[in-house]
């Protein structure tokens, strides 16, 4: 798969669903299996070249609905992308068996990686910082980041079981709030980077302690904005 239809590289701007719209009730989720199923790999194909064999499916998914649309197969686990939170997708060699059974599983995970990114926001804006200008303040509280960092870190691992390579899409996640509350891209990515910086591992979901300090040097990182 090519890297611009990886999951791992899409921003918040791609992703927020304010800015994205997307319904499909019953009979628009069988319309788009139609239209998956003959672009769907055989599993033999499937097995021999992988993600690659799925290219077909996530680029039009992507061109009918944007590209936040790339994460439909981001698995849990060491599936087509490492360390996703979409449990109704495994993987190519696993889920891809007659196209009449597996189009409606790649709507299946259309939609539940679509539901994730919907339930962010909701988190997100939970966790909204106290006014507008908050961001730009030096008198913030930095209370408020630690509990955003925590709160945000302990979802993604819950999601993610905490499997191969989570802490990629956890450093996202971060650094996706970050974005929704008006920090730059590059800068969102120096203050996530010096936060968790080898901090979390595979298969290990962390402890409190490491949260804590992660957490803590997120709201430091925030905090040096002037």
């Amino acid at each position: 798969m090519v890297t611009e239809l990886r999951a791992h590289t899409l921003t918040w701007a791609e992703v927020d669903p304010s800015r994205h719209p997307f319904e499909l009730d019953e009979g628009a989720a069988r319309e788009l299996a139609g239209l998956v199923a003959p672009l769907l790999p055989s599993p033999e194909a499937a097995d021999e070249y992988r993600g690659r064999s799925l290219a077909p499916v996530t680029e039009f998914l992507v061109d009918r609905y944007g590209r936040w649309a790339c994460g439909w197969n981001w698995s849990v686990g060491e599936g087509d992308t490492d360390g996703g939170i979409v449990g109704e997708w495994c993987c190519t060699s696993h889920s891809v068996s007659t196209a009449d059974a597996t189009a409606p599983l790649v709507v299946a995970a259309l939609l539940e990686w679509r539901d994730w990114l919907e339930d962010l926001t909701e988190r997100f804006a939970a966790l909204a910082l106290p006014s507008s200008s908050a961001v730009s303040s030096a008198s913030v509280d930095p209370w408020h980041w630690e509990r955003a960092c925590t709160r945000l870190v302990t979802a993604v691992a819950d999601r993610t079981q905490a499997e191969s390579g989570w802490y990629g899409h956890c450093e996202q996640v971060l650094g996706w709030f970050l974005a929704y509350n008006g920090i730059d891209e590059e800068r969102a990515k120096e203050i996530v980077e010096g936060a968790v910086g080898g901090r979390f591992g595979s298969w290990i979901a962390p402890d409190v302690p490491v949260i804590d300090a992660v957490s803590s040097r997120f709201a430091r990182g925030v905090g040096g904005i002037r």
